[in-house]
Parts: structure tokens; C-alpha cells; sequence
């Protein structure tokens, strides 16, 4: 039960490669799917076999809350328990427990906060998390960090950076399952000097992980710092590893980040925007709820290979469906935009393979013209 990666072709600093997991390999670049609670909005397993998905997520946090990992542990894993084969990552936590910012405590020990479901006292730490991804059965587990506010400078900024090191530490100390591996995840939020010595100290603490992720971003900072910081950060990593950019689902977005360097991505905006009849076609999403649509006998996207467009199913009944909040309308979305990144991920790594990818990311922006070709970025401060 190993994990590897095979990096087949980059092309300027696009990457095509192979990520192999106990639970099969993984093609990248690749777009992952979100399942916050065991199950991806909408989807069903089958499903995303059929639109080409082949590793999704689940979130820690949700599933400590409800049901809890020992019951799950208990019935089999995740992997039973959702009825998924597939590989599958958990994040440790770090990004919901920041997200309550009005509920939550955090201490070098670890987080106290009230539960969203019940308003109970509970307490995640670096141990807790990696022993609640560990029952929980997950192949890649994500390591407990803290997502500093974007806002976030100077001596807190730094206390905070060094805080994650230490939790990372921390992490270690906590056997896992032969099936699973940690990825350590690089902070420093929007200070390029901290970005290095986060990625710098993240490698040496842990030299051979499996892969790294690069979280804090996209939580607010504008597109151009993104992309500086992100950069700033993968010049730090080991080039032989799955690079994960942690929480970014829009298609600009995605091409930015293989653009970049980045082999993982995961967000939950393709489904939630689809409960709420945004679809993604080239240049730009569009909104099935308009009045434009009602009459409409075209599927939401001429071409698309997903389920939804290509069984027929017209924009007209995709309206009806949202206006009479029947939840078909919001599955077939679903199924559309997840669809549609993980073709967008198919593209990019033939791109890359076929040593095309200038030309490709070219004409990718000049389809989508509201997304500028070439942000201007700040240097390092």
C-alpha cells in the first residue's frame, strides 16, 4: 500500500503526471470533487464514475460532528460508508474551525469552539484530527493547520506560521493506516518571505511526503496576490510530488493553477452554485433561473459530454426545475459543472502532453475574456 508520483511531461510550468494510491491512480492535473458530509450534493457514486471523477473529498470536521468517526470506522471506512471505491482525501478541519471565527478558540493546544449543530463545547487538536481522518479511513490525510485571515500581518502572521510548524510536528507523532499518508500543507498567508520559510520548514520536517498542499489562499486577497503567493510557495517544493492548491473550483481558476504549477484542486462551487442554477459554458456561467431560459430547448451547453446535456435535458426544464425547487434541477447542474472541470483537467493534460499547452491556455482566455491573460503580480515584500 504505497503511494508514488510519476511526472510524465511539463511544459513551460504545466504538469502532466501520475499520482498512484492504494486506491488507484489518479490522472493529473485533476479536479476533485467535494463530499463535505460522505457524499458529493446531488451525486450519486455511479455518477462520478461516469463523468471521469477519481479522487473526491470529505470533510473532517463535518463527519466528527455527524456522525461521528467511530461509527463510520465501525461500518466499514468511508470507502464503504459512501459507497465510493476511489481514492479519497479528508482535510484536517483547520479551514472550517476558521471559518467560525465568532465560535471558536485557538490556543497552541489546539481549537475549542461551539458546535454548529448544537452549540455543544468541542476541541480539535493536531492529534485529534489526524486520529479522527485516521478512523475515518481516508487515503490522503490532510495535516491540521491554521488559516491565518488574509488581512492577517506582521507578528501575528509570523505566530501564526510557526504555530502550523509546530502542529505539523504534532501531526507526525500520530500513526496511521498502511492505506493512508499525510500531505503538510505550506501557510504564511500574504507575506512572501513567510511562504518560503513555511515551505522550506515544512520540507524538512517531512522530506519524503507523499505530496503538499498550499493552503490560505483564495480566503479573500485578490487574484493577482493569489497567484504571487502561490508561486512564491511552489518554488519550495519538491518537484516529484502531487502539489494540491487547496479550496479553488472556478475553470480561470484551475488553469491559472496548472498554469502555475499545481496537480490538485478541489472546491465546492460547482455544486453549490448548481443548486442555485449557475452553470459553467465557455465564457462565463450562466443562470438557468433567468427568464431568458424558460423557453429555451437548447441544453445548457452545445457539445458537453455530462449526463445532463447530453441526454437532452433542455434549459427550459432545468428552469422549471429550479423555479418549482424540484431537486433534479440542482443534481443535473451538479453533474454539468463537475463535469465540465473535470473535461477542463482532460484538456489541459492532453495539452501538456502533446507539448501545446501555450496554445491551449491562449485560446482557453480568449474564450473567456473576462479573466485578464496576464495579472500583474507584486514582488516579494
Amino acid at each position: 500500500m504505497t503511494f508514488s508520483y510519476q511526472l510524465h511531461r511539463t511544459d513551460q510550468r504545466a504538469r502532466r503526471g501520475t499520482f498512484h494510491t492504494p486506491r488507484g491512480a489518479v490522472e493529473t492535473p485533476c479536479f476533485m470533487p467535494v463530499g463535505t458530509r460522505a457524499t458529493v450534493k446531488g451525486v450519486f457514486p455511479r455518477d462520478l464514475k461516469e463523468m471521469g471523477a477519481t479522487m473526491v473529498l470529505a470533510n473532517t470536521f463535518h463527519l466528527h460532528l455527524r456522525p461521528g468517526e467511530e461509527l463510520i470506522e465501525r461500518l466499514g471506512e468511508l470507502h464503504q460508508f459512501m459507497q465510493y471505491d476511489g481514492p479519497i482525501l479528508t482535510d484536517s478541519g483547520g479551514f472550517q474551525v476558521f471559518s467560525l471565527s465568532d465560535l471558536r478558540k485557538i490556543s497552541e493546544d489546539g481549537v475549542a469552539f461551539r458546535s454548529p449543530v448544537d452549540g455543544s463545547p468541542c476541541f480539535i487538536s493536531p492529534e485529534i484530527s489526524m486520529k479522527i481522518q485516521r478512523a475515518l479511513g481516508s487515503n490522503v490525510v490532510m495535516a491540521f493547520d491554521e488559516c491565518p485571515n488574509h488581512e492577517m500581518t506582521g507578528t501575528e502572521l509570523r505566530a501564526s506560521t510557526d504555530m502550523t510548524l509546530r502542529w505539523l510536528e504534532r501531526c507526525l507523532s500520530v500513526v496511521l493506516k498502511p492505506h493512508q499518508t499525510i500531505f503538510p500543507i505550506v501557510q504564511g498567508g500574504m507575506d512572501g518571505n513567510l511562504r518560503i520559510d513555511s515551505a522550506q520548514r515544512t520540507v524538512q520536517l517531512v522530506p519524503h511526503a507523499a505530496g503538499f498542499a498550499v493552503g490560505g489562499l483564495a480566503v479573500g486577497e485578490s487574484r493577482d496576490v493569489t497567484y504571487k503567493m502561490l508561486e512564491i510557495s511552489l518554488g519550495e517544493l519538491p518537484t516529484d510530488r502531487p502539489r494540491y492548491m487547496m479550496g479553488v473550483g472556478t475553470p480561470e481558476d484551475l488553469v491559472w493553477a496548472v498554469d502555475h504549477g499545481i496537480d490538485l484542486f478541489d472546491c465546492v462551487l460547482p455544486t453549490r452554485n448548481a443548486r442555485n442554477a449557475r452553470v459553467f459554458a465557455p465564457g462565463g456561467a450562466l443562470n438557468l433561473r433567468n427568464a431568458v431560459h424558460k423557453e429555451d430547448a437548447a441544453p445548457i451547453m452545445e457539445g458537453c459530454d455530462c449526463h445532463a446535456c447530453a441526454t437532452g435535458f433542455s434549459r427550459s426544464y432545468i428552469h422549471h426545475l429550479h423555479k418549482t425547487k424540484e431537486m433534479l434541477g440542482g443534481m443535473l447542474c451538479s453533474i454539468h459543472n463537475l463535469r465540465y472541470l473535470i473535461r477542463l483537467c482532460e484538456q489541459m493534460r492532453e495539452s501538456i502532453q502533446a507539448g501545446t499547452w501555450e496554445e491551449w491556455r491562449t485560446k482557453f482566455f480568449q474564450t473567456n475574456p473576462h479573466v485578464p491573460a496576464d495579472p500583474k503580480v507584486p514582488a516579494i515584500e
